[in-house]
């Protein structure tokens, strides 16, 4: 058989074995491993210096606080993680002062990942050694117990002088002696030298036994508990910075920061930022049951088939990055990736929308297996007014205050946020009528939850008012048709902004509509992030867009963000619009302490009252997240707190495979046709070659 003949042959074979394009090892086929994705190099994976959400999809599969939110009850509930149980504050009185003492009782026989830090002599590998190592797990790995002084350790490196731990502000103004603690090891520390916290005491953190642990707060602040879920107080073992505090260990990125130790379902045994990620299951982990009680629904739904059986349920998962949403979103299709979110690029051949307006999938989707879950995420988003300037504020005299607020106001209805959701968004969003998030204790659904000040009640959902509503308010405020009464001027109002690419042109002349709806003339200053956040520390803003996301389930987190205390420009707070009002400051004082009951909600219907009435922001969104997922990915459900998902999941290995296979499959006539052109090309010239040949060899006969 001709050589052209045989690969034409080999190509129609392969069309009918293993897909081509797989980019996975072809040992990995069907076995237990989700793959997924990340798009933000994780910048910190230490638990006391790592904040943000892209890093906590590793870290809060690694580390375990004592406590956790149940993966499927709604509202969100703190549930013991480690503890034994959620610890209830015992309020004590001491020279006058209040403390609050949480005592920690940990579960015993929980043990730590492998780890050679945990092996005796490893604290003295010499560098030479070090440096011939790829991954620590090269050495010969241990483990031990978790203990309460592990927990301890991890609140004593709150206040670590070597690094930058973005909650020690919050938690020293709390925990007793913290700040002090601080000061002191920034004194004792010596440079080159690894500075053992266990040998300096921290007055507001004790040990009881080996399980139990006790701290102490000033005052009373019922949200240390949500604090307790996060990783911020998550055990860290002594071992763990001896061992990487070994010269030569920082040069090959060997640091908690890198290589980070826990007790969790999974470890990380592959860390390449710029490319790839791997988490592979604890074989020490203690196999924690999967939960047997949820909402209503989710027996329905399927998510209670594993009830009571042991976590994990998948042995890796192996992230890639990916930096563009193209190659993200076709490798979905393809189902290389077991879950995706929804781009913009691709809303449309994923999602339709309804008559009604709801979001439904695509028949294109809903053929492949794939199914789509959508939630309120716990943030808000806002156009703020700076309190402190003159024109939009709310800081001056009387007179000027009262035409101020109307101003913003009049704004409020103009700005029509639902539009702004279905321009920008795709409508991944609902707009805000309060400073609180769906979910959140105090947010009021329907009616009871619409902002009367921008919206009316129609044929029941809120309706934005008229725009002569706002135009009537404009001229209340001396603005009428946009121009100061007094002198005839024009009004001008500035949104700073930070740049945004190459759709900058369609938000700004979306925003300038909405402001010649009143004829007042709009300017934007658009700036870098860093010069944006200058000007809001500063007080230099105007009307600005800014976002939080909250920290924890609890209304104070959201509430605060217009305490007078918290201003940015007096402070350094996170209120950016500086808004001070001592009757909202006051009932915020009594709310923040109070626990989840109807004389609470009652107290925050108060202060939404207030924040409606003086409009410190002129209206936002709450983001809606949309989430995509195969067929074989089982146990999902969304939960905006809880960031140890990962152990819930199932995979259908199988399934996955088959589906792979059956939308993978190579097309290979092109290729056939195009070698059997070459080869009806050939054959004459190779027939003509060989007549040469036979009548040379005559001739020379």
């Amino acid at each position: 058989m001709l050589p052209i003949a045989q690969l034409a042959l080999t190509l129609l074979l392969a069309g009918c074995g293993q897909v081509w394009n797989d980019p996975y090892p072809a040992a990995d086929r069907g076995k237990n491993v989700l793959y997924s994705v990340f798009a933000d190099r994780p910048k910190h994976l230490d638990p006391a210096q790592s904040y943000a959400t892209d890093e906590s999809q590793f870290t809060m599969q690694i580390y375990e606080p004592p406590l956790q939110y149940h993966y499927l009850k709604r509202p969100y509930e703190l549930i013991p993680g480690t503890a034994l149980e959620v610890p209830q504050p015992k309020v004590v009185e001491k020279g006058g002062a209040v403390f609050s003492v949480y005592e920690i009782r940990i579960r015993p026989g929980i043990m730590f990942q492998p780890h050679p830090a945990f092996v005796e002599g490893s604290f003295d590998l010499g560098k030479e050694r070090i440096e011939k190592l790829v991954t620590p797990y090269q050495l010969p790995l241990g483990t031990r117990e978790l203990t309460a002084d592990d927990y301890i350790y991890q609140i004593k490196r709150l206040a670590h002088p070597q690094l930058h731990v973005p909650i020690f502000g919050l938690m020293s103004e709390y925990i007793l002696g913290l700040k002090e603690y601080a000061a002191a090891l920034k004194n004792a520390r010596k440079p080159g030298e690894w500075l053992d916290l266990r040998q300096h005491k921290l007055e507001g953190v004790e040990r009881v036994d080996a399980h139990t642990y006790r701290v102490t707060l000033k005052g009373r602040y019922p949200q240390f508990a949500y604090w307790l879920a996060m990783h911020f107080f998550s055990p860290m073992p002594w071992e763990a910075e001896k061992f990487f505090a070994q010269a030569g260990m920082a040069e090959k990125n060997f640091t908690i920061d890198w290589w980070p130790l826990g007790t969790g379902a999974f470890m990380l045994t592959e860390n390449d930022p710029n490319s790839r990620m791997v988490l592979e299951r604890n074989p020490n982990y203690r196999g924690v049951p999967y939960p047997s009680e949820g909402e209503p629904g989710d027996e329905k739904a399927g998510l209670l088939a594993d009830a009571g059986k042991p976590m994990p349920f998948i042995d890796r998962a192996v992230y890639t990055r990916e930096r563009e949403a193209i190659p993200l979103w076709n490798k979905f299709l393809q189902g290389y990736y077991d879950s995706s979110g929804i781009g913009s690029d691709n809303f449309d051949q994923a999602v339709r929308i309804t008559a009604e307006g709801d979001a439904g999938l695509t028949a294109e989707m809903e053929a492949r297996g794939i199914r789509m879950d959508t939630s309120i995420e716990p943030t808000v988003f806002y156009l703020g007014a700076n309190w402190l300037d003159p024109v939009i504020g709310g800081s001056q005299g009387a007179e000027a205050a009262e035409r101020a607020r109307k101003l913003r106001q009049a704004i409020g209805i103009a700005v029509d946020w639902e539009e702004y959701l279905s321009v920008f968004a795709n409508g991944r969003g609902v707009p805000s009528h309060s400073p609180l998030a769906p979910g959140i204790f105090g947010f009021r659904e329907g009616k009871e939850g619409m902002n009367p000040v921008t919206h009316e009640w129609q044929d029941g959902k809120a309706v934005r008012r008229p725009i002569e509503a706002a135009r009537k308010l404009l001229a209340e405020a001396g603005y009428p048709e946009g121009r100061d009464a007094k002198t005839g001027q024009p009004l001008v109002l500035y949104l700073d902004t930070t740049s945004r690419g190459p759709g900058d042109k369609a938000f700004i002349d979306w925003w300038r509509k909405q402001f010649a709806k009143l004829s007042i003339q709009f300017e934007p200053r658009q700036t870098d992030w860093n010069r944006f956040q200058e000007k809001l520390r500063k007080g230099s803003t105007q009307l600005f867009i800014v976002g939080w996301r909250a920290d924890y389930p609890d209304p104070e987190n959201f509430m605060f963000l217009l305490n007078g205390a918290q201003a940015r420009v007096k402070s350094g707070g996170e209120n950016a619009s500086n808004y001070s009002n001592p009757e909202y400051d006051a009932l915020f004082a009594k709310m923040r302490h109070m626990p989840n009951s109807p004389e609470r909600q009652e107290v925050i219907d108060r202060m939404v009252e207030t924040f409606r009435r003086d409009a410190p922001w002129i209206g936002g969104f709450h983001r809606k997240s949309f989430g995509l997922y195969h067929g074989w990915l089982g146990n999902l459900k969304p939960n905006e707190m809880a960031d140890n998902k990962l152990r819930y999941y199932r995979i259908d290995p199988a399934g996955r495979a088959a589906a792979r296979q059956e939308w993978n499959r190579p097309i290979v006539w092109p290729a056939i046709l195009i070698v059997l052109a070459i080869i009806a090309g050939t054959i004459p010239a190779i027939r003509s070659y060989r007549r040469r040949e036979r009548m040379a060899a005559r001739l020379a006969a």
